[in-house]
């Protein structure tokens, strides 16, 4: 004998309430309005009666029986009040949608936390789908974006705690107290501020960071985020960047910077007493150089990476003719190098935007973007050790493996919302450095009469070459995807360690930055100053820390 398991009434969503015109409450929309739930919220109602029982057996589980009370969407007068025959009604019509029992549910379900992919979870969904409904096209695409919108809660649910993003917030600090290093909430005095370091993090930043370089990537989200993410990040034994803490804040002003500073550096020395950075990497011309100077004790050093990764973009994005891309990028390194040559850079940036005049888009954005500015850049550029072509490319390569990041979660509100960023660990990526050096030697063929190119054999295709114009200079221009989309690829370091070998081909920034140091040490002393004294404390200061990496 069958026993009913459950017996469940339903009443449709439109009633039984009614605010519409002559309702309670609120007169009818007569214009449709967009909302992200497409159910019917209290305000839609429109007294209708339409309700129905469903009876569920145990020993068939599969099946129900369905007994509507009212069938028709009326309300009490009898009226048609919603749906396709109501002629007032507006708005998306009733759909069929596919029945998914308990069973492919928690299936699903179980899938999605196990991370398989999305596409294996939807090919088993559809299966059993069509066990109970059979095959339907349209089925399969209401099964698509359900097991998406699953997907997409189940992310969330691991750090969107709340609707509220500072309730949200609150307790997930709460919760991961250890993997907090700073947290400042936001008030009249004081901006918002969360330093954010797991476990992994500490014993990396306390390994890879003594006595060694430390780097910040600051500008990620700085137009796209609701509060901008600025990374800590160290280099492993592979020299692949590893992000070792995460601040979270609009603010950085010299007070808040050096709260969470000082705060990260005594937890390291926490666990490594005697813990201290040999170097530190700077990839904006606006940084607080005294504060990091006076927080970590060392040397400050200067990456490129952002100024020629924007210049790039934008020139191939701005541009249509390859031959100006090229001969553009070309004259901004130009200018860059010049600061050497005592060239007049205002002269120079002169010349450079009216013999490309006729580039409008590109000229509108560099003036706006980077002339007021450049001379700051060019300044720090000048004043500053330049960090190595290696060191820089792993820079990037953790930067834009965190923007696909942050594209690829964009549907969970990444943009909007700051929690997103507190579960993000793991943006190790392989660099251009060192996927240059898979390269042979032989692939590369240089242009041996007026140097303006170079061309590189492809490892996986033998019938395609990648030209290198401008080869040896850090504004080489490759015609490569990845550089064309900004990037510091494999083509042009490749080509560039070999121009180093070569004669006629100028040193790179870096290598000519660090012979201005070692020149600006040997002009200095004068015999028994107390110039000498300096000089010689110095180098003995170099000296100890070259032995201490090795």
């Amino acid at each position: 004998m069958n026993i009913l398991s459950t017996k469940s009434e339903y009443q449709c969503s439109f009633g039984p309430e009614n605010y519409g015109e002559g309702g309670e409450i609120l007169p009818s929309r007569r214009c449709r309005t967009n909302t992200r739930n497409r159910a019917a919220r209290p305000q839609s109602m429109r007294g209708c009666t339409c309700h129905f029982v469903v009876k569920r057996l145990y020993a068939r589980p599969s099946l129900a029986l369905i007994v509507y009370n009212e069938r028709r969407h009326v309300n009490k007068s009898g009226f048609i009040c919603h749906g396709p025959l109501d002629r007032d009604a507006i708005g998306p019509r009733a759909t069929n949608i596919p029945y998914i029992s308990n069973e492919i549910q928690q299936q699903t379900i179980s899938m999605i936390h196990l991370g398989i992919p999305e596409e294996n979870i939807l090919e088993k969904h559809i299966e059993g789908i069509e066990r109970y409904c059979g095959s339907n096209v349209k089925f399969n695409s209401l099964a698509s974006q359900h097991v998406h919108k699953l997907s997409m809660i189940i992310k969330r649910s691991t750090h969107e705690l709340d609707l509220d993003d500072e309730v949200s917030i609150r307790m997930w600090v709460e919760r991961n107290r250890k993997s907090v290093f700073f947290h400042q909430d936001t008030s009249e005095s004081d901006p918002f501020v969360l330093g954010i370091q797991t476990e992994w993090q500490l014993q990396q930043m306390v390994r890879f960071g003594h006595h060694s370089v430390v780097a910040a990537d600051s500008s990620f989200g700085v137009k796209r985020l609701k509060y901008p993410l600025f990374t800590l990040l160290v280099f492993d034994s592979r020299q692949h960047a590893l992000p070792v803490a995460w601040i979270i804040t609009r603010s950085f002003a010299k007070p808040d910077v050096s709260k969470w500073l000082k705060a990260l550096i005594d937890r390291a020395r926490s666990v490594e007493p005697g813990w201290k950075v040999g170097g530190f990497f700077i990839d904006d011309a606006a940084a607080d150089i005294d504060l990091l100077r006076d927080i970590f004790g060392c040397p400050v050093l200067f990456s490129l990476w952002r100024m020629r990764r924007s210049w790039l973009r934008n020139i191939v994005r701005k541009c249509n003719n390859i031959e100006i891309e090229r001969e553009m990028f070309k004259r901004l390194g130009t200018i860059v190098y010049n600061i050497w040559g005592g060239t007049s850079t205002s002269v120079a940036l002169e010349q450079f935007m009216l013999d490309f005049v006729d580039q409008t888009d590109f000229m509108e954005y560099f003036r706006v973007s980077w002339v007021p500015k450049i001379e700051m850049w060019l300044s720090t550029r000048r004043n500053f050790p330049l960090a190595s072509q290696e060191a820089s490319g792993a820079l990037e390569a953790y930067h834009v493996k965190l923007k696909a990041k942050l594209f690829d979660d964009s549907h969970l509100g990444a943009l909007q919302r700051v929690d997103w960023l507190n579960v993000k660990e793991g943006y190790i990526a392989s660099t251009s450095w060192h996927r240059a050096f898979q390269i042979p030697d032989s692939a590369v063929t240089m242009d041996g009469k007026d140097r303006l190119f170079a061309k590189v054999a492809s490892q996986k295709d033998s019938s395609v070459t990648r030209i290198v114009w401008n080869p040896g200079s850090e504004f080489s221009f490759c015609d490569c995807s990845w550089s064309l989309q900004g990037n510091l690829c494999k083509h042009v370091i490749k080509v560039n360690t070999i121009c180093e070998n070569l004669q006629g081909y100028q040193p790179s920034m870096s290598f000519r930055s660090f012979e201005e140091v070692l020149m600006d040490l040997w002009r200095k002393p004068v015999d028994d100053s107390f110039e000498l004294d300096v000089s010689l404390a110095w180098t003995h200061q170099v000296i100890k820390s070259k032995n201490l990496l090795n």
